[in-house]
């Protein structure tokens, strides 16, 4: 496993092989905890429950949100609603955005990106 405290994993984009209780399976690494696939790469994210999830640990997303078009964010295992506050920081940067449970956002993340398409996700792990 190569595990860094800052930066990506990975300074590419792939797709998520696996998932379980609180990890992560991709291009052959694993990680403990949620986790940022962006543009830029796979790195870890700050975020270990929905209520954690704030504008602070938006800052990265919103860092590359000119480098895709919509975001997924995977809400750990149950379905939840973001507030309004942070539904408007992510309008602003110009993303469009779908939440729901982490392995749901996991697949539909990996389909796209399969498809070409400019994909983000946000995945607290479950």
């Amino acid at each position: 496993m190569v595990e860094r405290s800052e930066g990506p994993f990975l300074p590419r984009q792939v797709a998520i092989d696996g998932y379980g209780a609180n990890f992560f399976h991709f291009a052959g690494m694993s990680h403990s905890g949620s986790i940022l696939a962006l543009p830029s790469g796979i790195r870890p994210w700050v975020v270990s429950r929905f209520s954690d999830l704030n504008a602070q640990a938006l800052a990265p997303i919103l860092d590359e949100a000119r480098a895709f078009e919509l975001l997924f964010i995977g809400t750990g295992r149950e379905p939840a609603h973001l507030p309004e506050e942070l539904k408007e920081i992510l309008r602003q940067s110009g993303l469009r955005f779908e939440l729901m449970p982490t392995h749901a956002a996991a697949a539909t993340y990996n389909v796209l990106l399969d498809e070409g398409r400019l994909v983000g996700a946000a995945l607290i792990s479950i």
